[in-house]
């Protein structure tokens, strides 16, 4: 039987819960290195993009959204919208429109699912950009979708200066992302 919206509704409040291919997967809250390298990715874009503090503004940068794709129910780390694309935030606990970009923190408990599950989806529905950021390794990887393909657009590792697409109108050193 294939998993529905009330499977979400119905899971733990202390867990996750995503619908990728019919099946409902669950996960623990991320521990706490996770946890920094989004909230701190979130503080640097969402000032700049979200708010116009040190840089351009025009987006809105959600943490942990909701994202209905027909029967697909992810939720990214991180995920962004440009204002020209999404002028209002929904009145919603969830968003069916795709994101201009999207970000996913790795973790042993769901690398799997974010690179061989979630990652097709993102681009079947046409989200422009993708980062992955791995607190492990102290890495970020970023991805632009090229005719329905992920293609590596750049990397950064440790205390490296990142400026990379969409947000290349800030730098920022990505050791701020790790303990």
């Amino acid at each position: 039987m294939r998993a529905t919206y009330q499977d979400v509704l119905d899971a733990p409040a202390h867990r996750v819960a995503e619908i990728v291919g019919g099946t409902l997967h669950t996960n623990p809250r991320p521990a706490l290195p996770h946890a920094l390298a989004s909230s701190s990715l979130g503080v640097e874009l969402g000032g700049a993009f979200g708010r116009g503090r040190g840089g351009p503004g025009g987006w809105w940068i959600i943490f942990e959204p909701e994202l209905h794709f027909a029967e697909e129910i992810l939720v990214p780390d991180l995920a962004g919208w440009r204002l020209e694309r999404m002028p209002a935030l929904p009145d919603s606990a969830f968003v069916t429109l795709a994101p201009d970009w999207v970000c996913e923190v790795l973790s042993a408990s769901t690398r799997k699912l974010d690179l061989c599950g979630k990652r097709p989806i993102y681009a079947r529905e046409g989200v422009g950009h993708l980062w992955l950021v791995d607190p492990v390794d102290r890495a970020l990887e970023a991805f632009e979708l090229r005719d329905g393909e992920w293609v590596l657009i750049a990397s950064a590792k440790d205390d490296d200066p990142i400026s990379v697409r969409p947000f290349e109108a800030i730098t920022f050193n990505l050791g701020g992302l790790w303990p």
